[in-house]
Parts: structure tokens; C-alpha cells; sequence
């Protein structure tokens, strides 16, 4: 396998894990730093890329959500704030918040930032490991 389709393939499972479809790109991020050290930074950036906006997919669902009664996560989105999308990697409930901060009608620009600082602080703990 080629380095860019490396890159691609870690995008790609870097997306996919942040939808409601599982997925391991943690693995894929050790595999593609292990294999090529001088990836590193390409590499981190590229599954942190992926994983928002994968995580901002899940956003745009919960805009589309009509809002008749609380769904999962709101309760904790409404008491923190986008803040709280630090925690999106976090595997069960992580979904659920990027749903709810869209479904709260949370600034897209900030729900962005805090799910990019928590996604990008797991990705270098795994690359870190793996290098």
C-alpha cells in the first residue's frame, strides 16, 4: 500500500468511526505510524480531520431531528455546552453528544473546535504508542 492511500484509508476509517457505524480507526492510525514513522504528523492530522467531520455528520443528523421531547445526551449537552464534545471519541457516548449538540442547535463553528481538541488528544496518545 501506497502512503497516500495509507492517508486515504485512515480518513476514511477516521470518518466512519465517528458515524454510528462502528469502526477502529485507532488501529488503522498505529498501523500507518508504525509502519511509516515520517507519517506521523500527516497522519494525526488526518484522522483528527476525519473524525470531526465524521462527528460533525452526526451533528447535521441531529439538526435534522425534529425537536418534540429530549433525546439522548441533550441533558448533559444543555448542562456544558459544547465543552462537553471533548468527550465525542469516547466510545457509546460520544454519538449521542455530536446528535445532541446539533439537535440543541449548538454554534457548528465551536461544536467543530471542542469535538477537534478531544478526537485530535486521543489520535496522539495512539500515534505516540505506536511510534
Amino acid at each position: 500500500m501506497s502512503e497516500s492511500s495509507g492517508l486515504w484509508a485512515l480518513f476514511a476509517s477516521s470518518f466512519l468511526a465517528a458515524t454510528l457505524l462502528p469502526g477502529g480507526s485507532e488501529f488503522v492510525l498505529a498501523a500507518v505510524v508504525g509502519s511509516t514513522p515520517h507519517q506521523y504528523w500527516p497522519a494525526l492530522i488526518v484522522a483528527t480531520v476525519g473524525n470531526t467531520l465524521g462527528g460533525m455528520s452526526s451533528y447535521l443528523i441531529g439538526r435534522l431531528i425534529p425537536r418534540r421531547e429530549n433525546i439522548k445526551g441533550a441533558a448533559w449537552v444543555r448542562r456544558y455546552g459544547s465543552p462537553v464534545l471533548l468527550a465525542s471519541w469516547v466510545p457509546i457516548i460520544g454519538d449521542p453528544l455530536c446528535v445532541a449538540a446539533g439537535w440543541l442547535r449548538l454554534n457548528p463553528a465551536f461544536a467543530a473546535l471542542w469535538m477537534a481538541c478531544g478526537k485530535f488528544a486521543r489520535y496522539a496518545v495512539v500515534a505516540n504508542i505506536a511510534s
